[in-house]
């Protein structure tokens, strides 16, 4: 049975290219290949959510600007209901422009995400959560994101944050949540100054914080490497399949969109090793999108 999960963020038109390696200063550069997509993290979370048999919806601003039709053209690609906040707003939604090193599969990233485009909780429909079975939220609408986290809730609906880099107003979204699920740039100011390279201790540093807010379930991810974990007291780690990365970008938003699938299936360790598993195989393949034609 289909369930129905609400996507809160960051929605952007990328423009994706494949190329040698990112230019230099002063430098022009001609791409191997190219392709554009509607990106964000909660966004391309809903539409892995929905290539995996349930129905998303993302709600955050699309606008009226003329680039803002491709957005919805695309999504109602993959059938994903969206819940626009600003339907009169004439500004050109974020543009996102990536490169991706055809060598590595890393990736390189200018956008300006939704710094120009925040919305007030006044914008969110009363029926927003009418038949929703999970939220997650990526922190780039921060005041619908914490509005929407509260009613959330109050309803006994699961929320799960994308904690892709630490955000202000993180510190107010967190004690509503069920489950945060972060990757290793994700460090709140109030943490040790502890160097990237003793991820151990910084995903302890990280746990104590976030349990502190009597968050339940955490996971750090950290590309290819283990995934740490703390759930109902008990720490471990997941391994994530080693595979040869054609392309890196989107893996954590699909990660995302497909433990917002599998939680409401299975438990807490098996929803991120499912997730993982699906991340990793989008990696095999250039863009945000390619992967869901071909069979795992």
């Amino acid at each position: 049975m289909k369930k129905h999960g609400l996507f809160v963020g960051l929605l952007t038109l990328d423009l994706i290219y494949l190329a040698e390696s990112p230019p230099k200063h002063n430098q022009k550069i001609v791409a191997a290949d190219y392709t554009v997509a509607t990106g964000g993290p909660a966004t391309n979370a809903a539409v892995t959510f929905n290539h995996l048999g349930d129905r998303g919806t993302i709600v955050g601003v699309i606008g009226s600007h003329p680039m803002s039709q491709l957005v919805r053209t695309d999504l109602e690609d993959y059938k994903v209901t969206v819940t626009d906040l600003a339907p009169d707003n004439n500004n050109s939604l974020p543009v996102s422009s990536i490169i991706v090193t055809e060598a590595t599969g890393e990736r390189a990233v200018i956008s300006i995400n939704a710094v120009k485009t925040q919305i007030n909780a006044q914008n969110i429909p009363d029926n927003i959560l009418d038949n929703v079975d999970i939220v997650l939220i990526d922190g780039h609408q921060m005041i619908v994101g914490l509005h929407i986290a509260q009613m959330a809730k109050a309803k006994n609906i699961p929320v799960v944050i994308d904690g892709g880099s630490w955000k202000a107003g993180f510190e107010q979204i967190l004690p509503e949540v069920d489950y945060a699920i972060c990757s290793s740039n994700f460090y709140p100011p109030n943490c040790p100054d502890i160097p990237k390279e003793d991820t151990k201790s910084r995903f302890q540093a990280v746990s104590s914080y976030i349990q502190a807010l009597n968050v339940p379930n955490i996971a750090i991810t950290q590309g290819e490497e283990p995934i740490y974990y703390f759930s109902q007291g008990e720490t471990g780690t997941i391994e994530v399949a080693k595979i040869e990365a054609v392309d890196t970008l989107g893996a954590g938003d699909i990660f995302h969109g497909a433990f917002c699938h599998f939680i409401l299936r299975k438990n807490f360790t098996e929803a991120l090793t499912s997730a993982a598993n699906v991340a990793s195989h989008s990696c095999k393949f250039f863009g945000t999108r390619l992967w869901m034609k071909s069979s795992k």
